[in-house]
């Protein structure tokens, strides 16, 4: 397992404060959606291992961040640099286009 588990408390220290490039994979484990992404996220966390932090959030655990970044559908991957959002991508997209939306924000 290459992704880190955040929490609502430890959110804003992983993704904002930390800086680097961060995917966050909100989901629940009711998700169908969500289950099929989690293998592709799986896999993008050991492809980018080292130069992007990949992480997932329980929405149900956490709902305090959702809700914070208006998330209204899951799955939804949020991209991170320097602390700011700079893309979001909602549904179970295909690897080959997380890839490239990772690749634009290095």
């Amino acid at each position: 397992m290459n992704h880190i588990e955040l929490t609502d408390e430890s959110f804003e220290r992983e993704v904002l404060a930390d800086g680097g490039p961060t995917v966050v994979d909100f989901w629940a484990p009711w998700c169908g959606p969500c289950r099929m992404l989690a293998p592709v996220v799986e896999e993008l966390a050991e492809e980018y291992a080292g130069r992007v932090k990949v992480a997932k959030m329980n929405t149900d655990e956490n709902p305090g961040v959702a809700t914070a970044l208006g998330i209204s559908a899951i799955p939804t991957l949020l991209f991170f640099k320097d602390g700011k959002l700079v893309d979001r991508a909602m549904g179970a997209a295909p690897k080959a286009a997380l890839k490239r939306r990772i690749e634009a924000m290095l």
